[in-house]
């Protein structure tokens, strides 16, 4: 059951507007058994619109069009779809209601444009809109849809997972589908493929692997296609058994887990606290761990040590380490990290000072140099790590490498 996705929108093309809509439909789509086969992303205009849905109306038994069904001129979604479908707007009181609540509960006034959203395709099945003024429209030809939705994403959203999944699943026997996810880390994406192609070689034939890199981590995905759930699961857990033993040095985590949500699970587990020194990373670690819901529990506080006389001061620096070896070195770092984690009085420590750039890199420590230490009681690590030249991503690098170092020493005291 293979599905084509239209995303509408001169915003999109420009770059001014992430299409975030393609990545949750398809996410959402594959996880109850379609097959994302296009994703085409167009102009606001009727040559592009009409090019698009002739040949992917022939192609797919799904077609999903998001965009351009606003109430002013330049969305024009809806008149296209009336020209391909040989249909034409009426007066649809569904249609105008769902409007006017959306509009009074806000306080707002219905205007003329509002108005306009009343006329609705003749032809066409209309899909309410709860989080919004427009409605969605499913056409249908045969056993072949298109679907047509807003292309605002919360709108989006709340009439798929109200209406269009729903409606989905009633008309097509879709199969089941399990998707397992091992993420790793500290190996390169190449010899990851090495350790493990004998195993990838005799998957069988209804698991589907793929590789998923990104800031310094990739994601093993094994996806399976069979008759019922419980045959997926167990033919997913069977190959995974055979696969851990291979990689388990480098996995930090399963499924949609965050390296943040993984490090204060252990935390919780053993009664135990952190606390953070940034330099280069900003409070980006303090701001990951703080994300998660209950991290007061084992979150207890930084020091934003950008400039060095805060390191200095906050966190008793020697200013003869910083002479001798620079602020990026591991002197500096295991200082910060252990004289942060007796500052605050946390059981661990974490301290991160590097060259982020893209200005700032020298011959021996180039951009994207960071040191990173982890402090206890019992321990203080430091690592050199070197990353790009991209600022955004040598931070976020830098901060996951930081908690994937705290996980690994939690797990490395309590093993012992």
């Amino acid at each position: 059951m293979n599905v084509s996705l239209i995303s509408i929108g001169d915003e999109l093309l420009i770059g001014k507007t992430i299409n975030t809509n393609a990545s949750w439909l398809g996410e959402h789509l594959s996880a109850i058994g379609f097959d994302i086969s296009c994703v085409e992303t167009i102009s606001d205009s009727r040559e592009a619109i009409m090019n698009s849905l002739t040949r992917l109306v022939d192609e797919s038994k799904v077609v999903i069009v998001t965009g351009g069904l606003g109430p002013t001129n330049d969305d024009i979604t809806k008149h296209i779809l009336c020209e391909f479908f040989h249909t034409e707007l009426v007066y649809n009181q569904q249609a105008y209601d769902g409007m006017a609540r959306y509009v009074l509960a806000r306080n707002q006034e219905i205007n003329e444009n509002n108005v306009t959203q009343a006329q609705f395709p003749k032809s066409a099945r209309l899909i309410p809109s709860p989080c919004g003024t427009a409605s969605g429209m499913w056409f249908q030809q045969g056993q072949s849809v298109v679907i047509s939705l807003p292309g605002v994403p919360s709108e989006m959203k709340c009439m798929m997972t109200e209406s269009v999944i729903p409606w989905l699943r009633e008309m097509y026997e879709l199969p089941a589908i399990v998707h397992r996810h091992i993420n790793v880390a500290g190996i390169a994406e190449s010899k990851l493929a090495e350790i493990i192609a004998d195993w990838e070689a005799a998957l069988p034939p209804q698991i589907h692997l793929a590789y998923l890199p990104s800031f310094g981590i990739v994601k093993l995905r094994m996806t399976c296609k069979a008759t019922d759930t419980l045959t997926a699961h167990t033919l997913i857990k069977e190959q995974e058994e055979k696969l851990l033993p291979l990689i388990a040095q480098y996995v930090w985590g399963y499924d949609d887990e965050t390296i943040e949500e993984v490090v204060g699970n252990l935390l919780v587990q053993y009664g135990e606290t952190v606390s953070t020194a940034e330099s280069c990373t900003g409070g980006n670690i303090s701001a990951k761990l703080t994300r998660i819901s209950g991290s007061s529990a084992y979150y207890w506080g930084s020091v934003i040590s950008y400039d060095n006389s805060v390191k200095i001061r906050e966190l008793q620096v020697s200013p003869t380490d910083i002479e001798n070896y620079g602020v990026v070195s591991e002197a500096v770092v295991q200082t910060m990290a252990s004289q942060v984690r007796r500052k605050i009085g946390t059981t661990y420590g974490v301290a991160t000072s590097g060259i982020a750039g893209p200005t700032g890199g020298s011959e021996e420590k180039p951009v994207g140099t960071v040191w990173i230490a982890v402090a206890s009681e019992k321990n203080v690590i430091a690592k050199r790590f070197q990353f790009g030249q991209e600022r955004e991503e040598n931070v976020a690098k830098a901060a996951f490498s930081a908690l994937r170092m705290l996980q690994l020493l939690i797990l490395q005291e309590h093993r012992n």
